[in-house]
């Protein structure tokens, strides 16, 4: 019987390889053998510690955190196609990236796969650590129809929302387009509460006005009131990784003047990365905008 093979058992991975193993073979593989092992032990998967040992894999799903990381194990680390991944699959095996990777990158992995006759499948999560943990996870989905058909079992075993977008690279897209809208928004927020603020509006009922009017968004109905405001800024989605994804969707092509905006939340945003400390949550966005502003906007630090 060919097994399913998930490599990355990140904070996002943990979950979803368990929801892979409760329904197919699985064996489970990162760069931390103690992962490996622990995954392992709480999922009765096979752990993998050397990709140069598998045999009887029909499946690979990948959460990695970037595209070189996908690359490096799909083509190996000289970027060759001799000593990846791609060369030790059987023909007629599928390839699911669920990470957040470049379109560009994805298209390339696409057709070398097509050439050995494998199924590449790209559908990134939406939702976070919550989602991942109970099944619910978006899944923004692009590669061919029959391909998408195949794995299709794969994404309903840790999603309840399957979005296909377009052909491959789509879907990679579409996840990063949408976290440059999710970070703008907050972006957007954390600048009108500064404004309510000058006219005498407390942060926290500019958020209500917001929330009861049309300019109500997920950033304001969720990130501020869970988040921000309360000063926690713990919705284990990493600035970082939102920046990433900015990038990613800032590298698609839209004429100049149709893109100011965006660009500028990403400019600040960037710039901004230098005032936050290790490791900062996404919903810090905002402190940058306070560290511009030089006016607190939490409750915590009003």
């Amino acid at each position: 019987m060919t097994r399913t093979l998930f490599i990355g058992l990140g904070r996002m991975g943990r979950p979803m390889s368990a929801h892979i193993a409760e329904r197919f073979p699985t064996a489970v593989h990162d760069v931390f053998r103690e992962a490996v092992d622990e995954v392992a032990a709480q999922t009765g998967a096979e752990p993998v510690y050397d990709l140069a040992e598998i045999e009887g894999i029909g499946t690979v799903i990948l959460m990695l955190p970037t595209s070189a990381h996908v690359e490096e194990i799909l083509l190996g680390a000289a970027g060759g196609d001799g000593d990846g991944l791609l060369a030790r699959l059987d023909s007629g095996a599928l390839v699911i990236d669920m990470g957040s990777s470049v379109p560009a990158s994805t298209q390339k992995l696409a057709a070398a796969a097509d050439e050995r006759g494998i199924d590449y499948v790209d559908g990134p999560v939406s939702g976070g650590i919550s989602k991942a943990a109970t099944g619910e996870l978006t899944m923004l989905v692009g590669g061919g129809d029959a391909a998408i058909e195949r794995a299709r079992p794969y994404l309903e075993a840790v999603g309840s929302t399957i979005v296909v977008v377009g052909g491959s690279g789509a879907g990679h897209a579409a996840k990063a387009i949408n976290n440059l809208v999710s970070a703008t928004n907050i972006a957007v927020a954390s600048e009108a509460v500064l404004r309510a603020q000058a006219a005498g509006i407390a942060p926290e009922r500019i958020i209500d006005v917001l929330n009861a009017s049309t300019g109500m968004s997920q950033a304001s109905r969720v990130k501020f009131v869970e988040h921000i405001l309360p000063g926690g800024y713990a919705s284990n989605f990493a600035y970082d990784l939102m920046l990433k994804d900015m990038g990613i969707a800032m590298q698609i092509e839209v004429p100049e003047a149709a893109s100011e905006l965006s660009r500028t939340a990403y400019r600040i945003l960037s710039e901004g990365r230098e005032s936050l400390g290790d490791h900062p949550d996404h919903t810090e966005i905002a402190r940058v905008y306070e560290h511009l502003a030089g006016t607190p906007i939490t409750q915590e630090d009003a």
